[in-house]
């Protein structure tokens, strides 16, 4: 059996986890990264869709805003390393990064390939230690040092430990939750787990019935509504219908609030709402449709709306306002008209939750952030261990953000890793 010691092991081959393991041997430490597949940065590879969205170009303070799960709690971590440092890295590198819409930054290539083969060819020259498909069966952590069995039945340990394995999304890329259990063993308290990033589900009959499937919407406003009818959250983007609910980015983004609010009352479905004219109010545009009508009255509602509304939704705003489609327009009323304008800007539709977490891209909960230091990434309770990227109870928009919150926080986990074994004056 092994009996191999390092000054820190990182456990976890993400984003998180390559820039632990650089940056506490950036500060002369032995290091060890244990990834359980055959292969690192599985979830890199598929990120921004196979170009990879390695960070955010927007300011410190707005890409916190995109991280609506605990992103103040980062506020420490930027102030030492943040998104201009990410790209300052790859570049030093030799990667040119390019700036897209919303400040997403992606390698000038389109391929992520270029930036896991720069992240792979750092830890080569700090002589980063790897043990490839080999993964941890139990981590000890008393008495110490720290010990971790394989599931080789080899044996390694360290002064300290940083725990970068994810969550429980997308587990085809390894991230199963592996963590959560060596968390709690060391004491610390796992948050609920949810979803976040992930397509929506409603039973309704306008999304059981099929007509609205595959139908593409640009540019709109989703709105998620307490069971009060008040307004929770609203999000601009494009969507998608599908067989079983919603997609697409204004969709993701409202997912974790849709299964907040239905924590709250799971018997009753949650109201969302689309606007498909967020930049026109109610008034601006019936007085467009009212120009139009003046001339064009002859023709059917069906045919008058096709200008303003998707065809396959003619007939389901028409259902809800009980309009009949071949109804002449010169003869529909002023309040009926009215009230399918409202309808362009407020089509209703009744939710009933999300796809499982298995098929969300983001993570939501995960250790608790009360029991880590910010400045650190450190446990408040066992010193010498750290945590990063996914498996902390932090969690963002698509867009960049998670990615940036996984290099930010492995980066400064490494960090201080290297700095609390350099300053330990025990010998194991």
């Amino acid at each position: 059996m092994d009996n191999r010691h390092f000054d820190i092991i990182v456990v976890g081959g993400g984003p998180a986890g390559l820039m632990a393991a650089i940056a506490a041997a950036q500060q002369g430490r032995s290091v060890c990264l244990v990834e359980k597949g055959k292969r690192l940065g599985k979830k890199l590879i598929i990120s921004g869709g196979g170009r990879c969205n390695v960070t955010n170009r927007l300011p410190v303070e707005e890409i916190i805003a995109h991280l609506p799960g605990n992103g103040r709690f980062l506020y420490g971590a930027f102030a030492q390393f943040n998104n201009e440092d990410i790209i300052r890295f790859f570049q030093e590198r030799g990667v040119q990064l390019k700036e897209e819409d919303h400040g997403r930054m992606f390698p000038v290539d389109d391929r992520s390939t270029t930036i896991l083969h720069t992240l792979e060819k750092e830890l080569q020259q700090l002589n980063v230690q790897l043990i490839m498909n080999d993964p941890v069966v139990k981590i000890s952590f008393s008495p110490l040092p720290f010990t971790l069995e394989l599931s080789s039945s080899h044996f390694i340990r360290s002064k300290s430990i940083i725990v970068a394995v994810g969550g429980k999304a997308v587990p085809e890329t390894g991230s199963t939750g592996d963590g959560y259990a060596w968390a709690q063993a060391a004491g610390h308290t796992i948050t609920p787990l949810f979803p976040t990033e992930v397509p929506i589900v409603s039973r309704s009959n306008i999304i059981e019935g099929r007509e609205l499937q595959g139908l593409s919407l640009r540019n709109i406003a989703l709105t998620v509504y307490s069971h009060k009818g008040k307004r929770i959250i609203t999000h601009r983007g494009d969507m998608i219908f599908t067989h079983f609910g919603l997609s697409g980015p204004a969709a993701l983004r409202c997912s974790q609030f849709v299964v907040k609010e239905l924590a709250k009352v799971p018997e009753k479905p949650v109201q969302m709402e689309i606007d498909l004219y967020p930049d026109h109010s109610e008034p601006q545009l019936m007085e467009e449709i009212t120009q139009n009508l003046a001339q064009e009255g002859k023709r059917s509602i069906r045919n008058l709306l096709k200008p303003y509304i998707p065809e396959r939704m003619i007939n389901p705003i028409l259902g809800f306002a009980q309009i009949q489609p071949d109804i002449i327009g010169d003869s529909l009323q002023q309040k009926a008209w009215q009230e399918l304008v409202h309808l362009l800007k407020h089509f209703p539709i009744a939710v009933h939750g999300t796809l499982p977490l298995e098929k969300a891209f983001v993570t939501g909960g995960g250790v608790s952030i009360k029991e880590i230091d910010p400045k650190t990434m450190g446990s408040r309770l066992l010193p010498g261990l750290y945590f990063a990227g996914e498996i902390l109870d932090i969690h963002g928009y698509t867009g960049g953000y998670n990615i940036t919150a996984a290099l930010v926080t492995g980066y400064v986990a490494g960090l201080h890793a290297a700095q609390w074994v350099q300053g330990d004056t025990c010998n194991y």
